[in-house]
């Protein structure tokens, strides 16, 4: 049985539909990713499927109960890793953590044990009674979530968790995130991190417009979408490059900006090609999820 499974979700606001015709099973002890450009729904699907916002149609089944009308007990079991930080500046970094845990019926007594192993898996061992106002970025992200342990949940519900940090922190949450994994929670992460999403997840799925417009393992998705190599030329001329020769030895080409993206099943020609031409420098690479998301969703920006 799916631990969350969410059946034709519809959510509009003020006449503008934000989440059309969702739905998605996620199975338990699956580390599940949504993406989409800004504004696609994903986070308003999250609220959605947390009970958070009431859904204007479908289905929702968290931890067995029905959602919103059983949300509370849906929530229970879940720990949630909010887009931005929202630490309480007042309290120190072991304070933070046992006022959390009152948020599921836990008092003290019981959150206090933990807090060793809690901090810990932050590597944030003797900083217990810091305030918060004296944590790096990195450290308040990585607080934030040894925060959703505390209930110590099935389901791990991350928000961009990674947003903002150096690779180094970045790097420990990824570790941090496959520990989890390892002992069988299950994660449902959104980010714009496309190598992030295929280091860390078993599924994933494409939002955009409010609606799923894939859905699958990252290296099924690429293999489905894209060709399989990518050859990224720039420079001066790369236009007229481009247009002679690049948009006939590429199955697929595209400009952005100043740089021609290639895709071919077999890249020898384009790198010939690109080598008689001193003036211009490229990049050979194999074909990734990033190149997926935006043949689907497209290169414009969003805001």
């Amino acid at each position: 049985m799916a631990v969350l499974e969410a059946i034709e979700l519809e959510k509009s606001y003020g006449g503008t539909a934000v989440v059309r015709g969702v739905s998605m099973a996620i199975d338990r002890g699956e580390c599940f990713g949504l993406l989409g450009p800004n504004g696609a729904g994903k986070t308003t699907t999250l609220r959605l499927c947390l009970g958070l916002t009431e859904p204007d149609g479908g289905r929702i089944t968290l931890n067995g109960y029905r959602v919103p009308v059983q949300a509370r007990a849906a929530r229970a079991a879940v720990g949630v890793v909010p887009q931005l930080d929202n630490l309480d500046p007042d309290f120190t970094v072991e304070e933070n953590l046992l006022v959390y845990g009152r948020y599921f019926g836990l008092p003290p007594r019981r959150v206090r044990p933990r807090l060793p192993e809690l901090l810990s898996f932050a590597g944030l061992e003797g900083r217990a009674r810091s305030p918060i106002q004296t944590l790096s970025g990195g450290m308040k992200r990585r607080l934030t979530l040894a925060r959703a342990l505390v209930n110590d949940p099935d389901v791990i519900i991350l928000d961009e968790p990674t947003t903002g940090l150096d690779p180094q922190a970045r790097h420990l949450i990824w570790e941090r995130l496959r520990q989890l994994a390892g002992r069988g929670k299950t994660l449902i992460l959104t980010t714009h991190f496309m190598d992030e999403a295929e280091r860390l997840c078993n599924r994933i799925a494409v939002m955009d417009g409010g609606r799923l417009i894939a859905q699958g393992a990252p290296r099924a998705l690429i293999e489905q979408h894209v060709e399989p190599q990518v050859v990224e030329a720039y420079g001066d001329g790369v236009r007229d490059w481009a247009r002679e020769e690049g948009a006939r030895l590429s199955g697929r080409l595209e400009m952005a900006g100043d740089t021609a993206f290639c895709y071919t099943a077999n890249g020898d020609a384009l790198s010939a090609s690109l080598d008689r031409r001193p003036g211009l420098r490229y990049l050979r690479r194999p074909a990734n999820l990033e190149d997926v998301f935006l043949k689907l969703t497209g290169r414009e920006l969003r805001d």
